[in-house]
């Protein structure tokens, strides 16, 4: 067992750093022998609906404020009244729900700390689990509407959101409103992504924004005007086949900034935490008197996403990107030629657009109880208004009448819902209403495996129906430039075996695997169908390990990518998704970078003692992390699955780590190196073991641009079960101080 643990540790790594000229292209499952697994015991955690809509129930949040804007927290049932349809609700549930960590401790007064190095090795992103996540933020940026002028604030305000608002427990994520589906648009709380996605927020120029907030006046615009109102004596129904493509360009437009937050809201419905969306905008313009069927399209998309956010618990928050704006004559208005009351009309024309799309994005967040933000040149004070805003709420619940969930000529009813506080003084916000639909019927049902894989597919969290794990390592070959390969396992105890004749035992599942880049362009896919047979030890083996379903794909420039899986069972219809980001440096830049990291495990038996071990040559004597690396009392040092694929390591084991260093500048003298290398490992966010400086040594390296490197830890007896991440980082001293420093880092888990 332990020849063929590093064994299959040589071939998978000897795959990874190839340099073959030949590679497949597609991808084989296949078997992966790996020694009995000791499940760790999982946790379920009960999800509470914070909105719920039944038959029997009906349950909504609010918050309630004073004067000050402060929430208040200690109100009684029968202080507060509930309306459905303007007919009052007796109250069966009421509570209030806190969502801070807790009291906030004092904290001592200290020297202030050393500045920090910018240029410095960053620390590792915290995975979160479902029952660590405090609150679910989706940061929305309409670049359909946004200005040349307003792009250059919110990018700046989204950057002081990540470095300074994002904090322990925070989902994250950054989606542009024409974006599509790409590697960013992602749930995360690795700030790696969140930057790459702040960096990915432009002008769009076909967008129907301009390059400031309002388009100049000038003559010809005032004439345009004054036909237009001429016209509209003559024949008020008429209009001009410009002004039809503009009603409708706007329209489209706006009906495309809600489909991408009806988007964003469909995916975070399962998602945990106080769940809340900003749409950041130059205004969204949803009322238009002269187009009535526009408008109730525009209205009814706006009617629906109500209603999903209801019922999805997100809170939809608005912001202005303008700003406060003067309204007044600007530099740009070119009004020489124009008497005083066309300059006036010009002047009421632009105040009234501006009101008219401030007014869109107040009415969206007015009803699902969020507020909006306008007026202000602060865009940082506002997004942390609403993370403030976010501290609590009231559970309120009645149960509706029959009536309520009865369909009335063939079409469910909208009802409103409307919460008053018997005290002077005090607001609420609340959400406004919902369709007389159960959540049981309401709920998404895909119908068919497509439909069961898309969804899967694009899902901010995991499908857990099928346990996958997803390793995609990012490496770079002479002959084929860079590319990703990528390790999918597959747990195959969810899968479903039919027994046949002979002790065979067969299995057939459904896999769809899409690389989409930064800008929502689908880089490779692969949907396919695949029919397992086995039996005998190779059948047990699987049950007990798994297998490994191989991925590579060509990069054939730079950038942020993102890896997503489904698989689904065809019997079960069980399905399961895993997805990872990954980043693709420019090796022609010749900075200092690392490819992705390798890693095994082996039980200390198979390693020699009594060699020196160098960086960079093959460990034979691995340094020990946090503690004695003696077997503990009744410690079961069988490997629980220590390959690079899964990587579950015992205590005690030794962890094997390889890697590939790009661009490392060479002494002019020598024509050699001169890097160092450390290891750290992290755990939630702090470092629990920090290795110690070495030089690396390039003896016997073939490719002074791609330097292979490696190295071996042994875990110690004393650390405690769960979740680590392991960093490398390398030091050129070299280099300039910008790219003097790479790292990268790989998750692996210790079971008990």
């Amino acid at each position: 067992m332990k020849k063929r643990t590093s064994l299959a540790f040589v071939l998978i790594f000897s795959l990874f750093i190839s340099i073959a000229a030949q590679q497949n292209p597609n991808p084989k499952p296949g078997p992966q022998t790996t020694p009995e697994q000791t499940n760790p015991q999982q946790q379920q955690v009960e999800k509470e609906d914070v909105v719920r809509i039944t038959t029997n129930l009906v349950q909504v949040d609010a918050i309630i404020t004073d004067k000050n804007g402060k929430q208040v927290t200690d109100l009684k049932p029968e202080e507060i009244e509930i309306y459905e349809d303007g007919h009052p609700q007796k109250i069966t549930n009421f509570s209030y729900i806190s969502t801070e960590s807790g009291t906030a401790q004092p904290v001592a007064v200290k020297k202030p700390a050393a500045p920090v190095d910018k240029n410095g090795p960053p620390v590792p992103p915290v995975h979160l689990r479902p029952e660590q996540v405090r609150r679910t933020i989706a940061l929305v940026i309409d670049d359909l509407g946004l200005s040349f002028e307003s792009t250059h604030y919110v990018r700046d305000a989204l950057k002081k959101f990540v470095d300074q608002q994002v904090q322990p427990g925070d989902l994250v994520a950054i989606i542009r409103t024409r974006g599509g589906m790409g590697a960013l648009q992602q749930f995360t709380s690795d700030k790696r992504q969140l930057y790459a996605a702040i960096e990915r927020v432009r002008w769009y120029p076909l967008g129907r924004g301009g390059v400031s907030a309002f388009a100049p006046i000038d003559s010809s615009s005032a004439q345009n005007q004054q036909d237009q109102t001429q016209d509209a004596d003559s024949s008020a129904n008429s209009s001009s086949p410009s002004e039809d493509l503009d009603r409708f360009r706007e329209e489209l437009f706006s009906v495309g900034t809600l489909g991408a937050v009806d988007y964003v809201v469909r995916g975070m419905r399962e998602l945990p935490g106080r769940k809340s969306i900003l749409l950041v905008s130059d205004g969204l313009k949803l009322f238009n008197q002269s187009d009535p069927a526009g408008t109730r399209r525009v209205l009814d998309a706006l009617r629906q996403l109500t209603d999903r956010a209801n019922r999805a618990s997100v809170i939809i928050y608005t912001m202005d990107a303008r700003g406060l704006q003067t309204l007044a004559l600007t530099a740009a208005d070119n009004v020489g030629a124009l008497s005083q009351q066309q300059i006036q009309q010009q002047l009421q024309s632009r105040r009234d657009d501006f009101y008219d799309s401030q007014a869109g994005l107040a009415y969206l967040a007015e009803q699902t109880g969020g507020i909006a933000i306008r007026n202000s040149n602060d865009l940082s004070a506002g997004i942390r208004r609403v993370l403030d805003d976010q501290k609590g709420y009231y559970l309120i619940g009645y149960r509706p009448d029959q009536s309520t969930f009865d369909a009335k000529t063939g079409r469910r009813t909208f009802h409103k819902i409307s919460i008053k506080v018997n005290h002077p003084g005090l607001k609420v916000r609340s959400r406004t209403g919902f369709f007389g639909v159960s959540d049981e019927e309401s709920a998404p049902r895909p119908r068919t495996p497509a439909q069961q894989m898309i969804s899967a597919l694009t899902s901010p969290f995991a499908e857990s129906g099928i346990h996958l794990r997803l390793t995609s390592l990012f490496a770079n070959d002479p002959k084929q430039g860079s590319f990703m390969r990528s390790l999918l396992h597959i747990d195959a105890k969810d899968l479903t075996f039919t027994d046949e004749p002979d002790g065979w035992h067969k299995t057939i599942f459904d896999i769809l695997a899409v690389t989409f880049g930064d800008n929502g362009a689908v880089i490779d896919q692969v949907s396919r169908t695949h029919t397992l047979r086995m039996r005998g030890e190779t059948y047990k083996r699987i049950l007990e390990s798994g297998f490994v379903y191989y991925l590579t794909v060509p990069v054939k420039k730079p950038g942020a990518y993102q890896l997503r899986t489904a698989l689904r069972d065809t019997s079960s219809e069980h399905v399961g998704s895993a997805s990872q980001f990954i980043e693709v440096p420019d090796i022609n830049k010749n900075h200092l970078m690392i490819s992705g990291i390798v890693v095994a495990g082996i039980n200390p038996s198979a390693i020699k003692t009594n060699e020196k071990t160098e960086a960079g040559a093959p460990p034979q004597q691995p340094s020990t992390a946090a503690g004695a690396a003696t077997k503990a009392e009744g410690e079961d040092v069988n490997d629980p699955q220590p390959t690079p694929a899964v990587r579950k390591f015992n205590r005690g084991m030794i962890v094997q780590y390889n890697y590939v260093i790009y661009d490392a500048q060479l002494d002019k003298a020598t024509k050699l190196p001169q890097l160092q290398t450390q290891l750290r490992i992290f755990r939630e966010g702090r470092p629990v073991f920090t290795g110690r400086v070495l030089p690396f040594n390039p003896a016997n390296q073939t490719d002074m641009k791609r330097l292979i490197a490696g190295g071996a830890l042994q875990l110690g007896a004393e650390m405690t079960p769960g979740e680590y991440i392991l960093q490398i980082v390398v030091t050129d001293p070299l280099a300039k101080d910008k790219y003097r420093v790479a790292t990268q880092w790989i998750d692996f888990e210790i079971v008990k």
